[in-house]
């Protein structure tokens, strides 16, 4: 079976699963969500197994892994009609396919220089910030205490964060550097939401606001570590960030 084959079945089957966890009983339905994240695992593991290397386990299924799960989740949210849900499910479909074949050129990618590793790297930061923009919607519509929604921002925020850092320069190995590098927008991040959880904002704002950050944050980094951080590029980037924030101030005040 050709790996776009393998692709579009892994999909169109966890499209499938993500039905089942929807119409599991509710009192077993988180238990589904954690059963369809470990198999997304596997069966992204079995669609990109040829040229998977053992950090690529983690730098490289991160990225489809937290995507299911942040669906999964999300959809405990969304009103329970059919028009919504085949809306999500045919989004997260095409998603996941899309995802995979990123995933695919990054592991291509390591051996040989490849045009459309420019254009994987796009989507993967695409997808990176709409699974923050996700995480960070459900877990302040749980209204968690603050000493819970902190960590919890972090730890679904990291693996992202670094998986995006490492799909740069694509090292044969967990590179320290990166990781720590890493773990400065996990941080910030996580502050800003430490200060979001004592602001009377909506739920969909605040997600809408660390979305922006991230994104600012791994733009700048992805700059730095490709050489390309010149003046002209941070001023943009500075000018950017005032502009976001200006604008949800003023339109958005959370009242």
């Amino acid at each position: 079976m050709r790996r776009r084959e393998k692709f579009v079945l892994v999909a169109l089957i966890l499209s499938l699963l993500l039905f089942v966890t929807q119409v599991v009983d509710i009192s077993f339905r988180y238990v589904a969500i954690t059963v369809f994240a470990v198999v997304t695992y596997l069966l992204s593991s079995w669609a990109l197994i040829e040229d998977l290397q053992k950090h690529e386990y983690f730098t490289v299924l991160s990225l489809p892994t937290f995507y299911a799960l942040s669906i999964a989740l999300f959809n405990l949210f969304v009103p329970e009609t059919w028009v919504s849900r085949v809306v999500l499910f045919v989004f997260f479909a095409l998603g996941m396919y899309a995802i995979l074949l990123s995933s695919n050129i990054f592991s291509v990618a390591k051996a040989r220089t490849i045009q459309l590793l420019y254009a994987a790297q796009t989507i993967s930061l695409f997808f990176t910030l709409i699974i923050s923009f996700l995480f960070v919607s459900i877990i302040f519509v749980l209204k968690l205490p603050v000493w819970l929604t902190v960590p919890l921002v972090g730890v679904t925020h990291f693996p992202l964060v670094f998986s995006s850092i490492w799909s740069i320069n694509l090292n044969s190995k967990l590179d320290r550097q990166e990781l720590t590098i890493a773990l400065l927008p996990t941080l910030v991040v996580m502050q800003f939401s430490l200060v979001f959880c004592f602001l009377p904002l909506d739920d969909w704002l605040i997600a809408l606001l660390v979305m922006s950050l991230l994104y600012l944050y791994l733009n700048f980094t992805h700059s730095y570590l490709k050489g390309r951080l010149f003046d002209n590029t941070i001023k943009e980037y500075l000018m950017v960030a005032a502009s976001i924030w200006v604008l949800m101030i003023t339109f958005f005040p959370g009242k």
